[in-house]
C-alpha cells in the first residue's frame, strides 16, 4: 500500500505498518500542490488536524481507500466529499487525553498566578518588578468552582486533576453522564446558564459543530462571575474574541487563557496587548510522547483497516 503522509512525523511512530510504502515530505509539509501530485497514486492518506483536505485532493486520489486523520478534531477534512466516495475518515482520539488535559490545566494556573506576565516584566531591561508580600498577586484554584462545557474523556481527565487541587466540578454536556462517572468526580450536571454563573473557572472541551460556534459570545459572557477565569483548548470558533476582548478589558473576567483561536493561525492583535491573557500556539497535544502515541494510533486504524476489522477503527463517518 501507498500511504502518503500531508506532514512529516515521526517515523518510529510507524513500526507496525513499515512493510507499506510510506511517503511522506523532507520538508515539514507537502504543499497543496505536491499533495495532489502525489494523491495520484495513494491508497492510503495520514492528514494532520492542521492540514485541510478538500474535494478536490480526494477527487484526485483515484484509488483512495482511506483517510486516516492525526488528531481527534476532523473539521479539516471535507467528510461529505469522503462520504460520496466511500472512503472511512478515522481519528486519534485516545492519545490526545492526556496532554490535552495537562496543557489545560497548565494555562489555568499560569493564568493564576500570573506566570506568563510575571516572566516577560522579570526578563526586561531596568524590569519594573517590585518584590513583596502583597505585591503581583494572583489567584487560587483551592476551593473554587471549574465549570467544564464538555466532560468528554478530555473534561473527565481536567476534571480528575481539579479535584486533586481541591476544586468543586459542575458541567454541562449534551447528555447527562451517567451516575457512576458523576461520583468519581463528585460533578453536577447544570444548564449552561447555571454553569456560567456559578463557576470561577469555565473550560471548553466540547467538538466543535455549527451548533457550538460562538458559545462563548457576548451574552454568554455577561452571564459569567466578575473575575472569572475562561480557558479554551478545544476549537477556537467557540468564543466571539472581539466580545472576549471587552470583557477582558473592562475587568470583568479575570483572564483568559487560550491554546486556539477563532482566526486561527491568525491571533486577534488585541488579545496579544493584554496582560491578563495566557496565549499558546495550538499545543495541546504537543509533546513528543504524545505525537508518537498519536502516530501508533493511525497505524492501528490503516491495519484495522487493512485486516477487515473496522469495527476497531476510531471512525467518524
Amino acid at each position: 500500500m501507498n500511504i502518503l503522509l500531508t506532514t512529516k512525523l515521526p517515523i518510529e511512530g510507524f513500526t507496525t505498518i513499515s512493510e507499506h510504502n510510506i511517503i511522506m515530505p523532507e520538508a515539514p509539509k507537502f504543499t497543496p500542490e505536491e499533495l495532489i501530485t502525489r494523491l495520484a497514486d495513494a491508497d492510503i492518506l495520514l492528514s494532520t488536524f492542521d492540514y485541510k483536505i478538500t474535494a478536490e485532493m480526494i477527487a484526485a486520489a483515484p484509488n483512495l481507500k482511506l483517510i486516516t486523520n492525526f488528531g481527534v478534531g476532523f473539521n479539516n477534512v471535507d467528510i461529505a466529499a469522503a462520504r460520496d466516495r466511500g472512503i472511512p475518515v478515522t481519528n486519534t482520539p485516545g492519545p490526545v487525553i492526556e496532554p490535552t488535559a495537562e496543557h489545560a490545566f497548565t494555562l489555568m494556573l499560569a493564568i493564576c498566578h500570573r506566570t506568563a506576565e510575571l516572566d516577560r516584566r522579570m526578563r526586561q531591561p531596568n524590569s519594573d518588578i517590585e518584590f513583596g508580600v502583597m505585591n503581583n498577586l494572583g489567584i487560587a484554584i483551592y476551593g473554587k468552582t471549574l465549570g467544564i462545557i464538555g466532560m468528554g474523556n478530555i473534561g473527565q481527565s481536567i476534571a480528575g486533576r481539579a479535584v486533586a487541587c481541591g476544586m468543586k466540578i459542575i458541567y454541562n454536556n449534551r447528555r447527562r453522564l451517567p451516575e457512576e462517572i458523576e461520583q468519581r468526580y463528585n460533578a453536577q450536571y447544570v444548564d449552561l446558564e447555571t454553569l456560567l454563573r456559578t463557576s470561577d473557572f469555565v473550560s471548553l472541551n466540547l467538538p466543535y459543530t455549527p451548533d457550538s460556534h460562538h458559545i462563548i459570545n457576548e451574552d454568554t459572557l455577561s452571564m459569567m462571575k466578575q473575575g472569572a477565569v475562561l480557558i479554551n483548548t478545544a476549537r477556537g470558533a467557540h468564543i466571539d474574541e472581539a466580545a472576549l476582548v471587552r470583557h477582558l478589558r473592562s475587568g470583568h473576567l479575570y483572564g483568559a487563557a487560550l491554546d486556539v483561536y477563532e482566526f486561527e493561525p491568525k491571533v486577534t492583535p488585541e488579545l496579544l496587548e493584554l496582560d491578563n491573557v495566557v496565549l499558546s500556539p495550538h499545543i495541546g497535544t504537543g509533546t513528543i510522547d504524545g505525537r508518537i502515541a498519536m502516530c501508533h494510533c493511525c497505524s492501528d486504524n490503516i491495519n484495522w483497516f487493512l485486516n477487515g476489522e473496522h469495527h476497531k477503527m476510531n471512525r467518524v463517518n
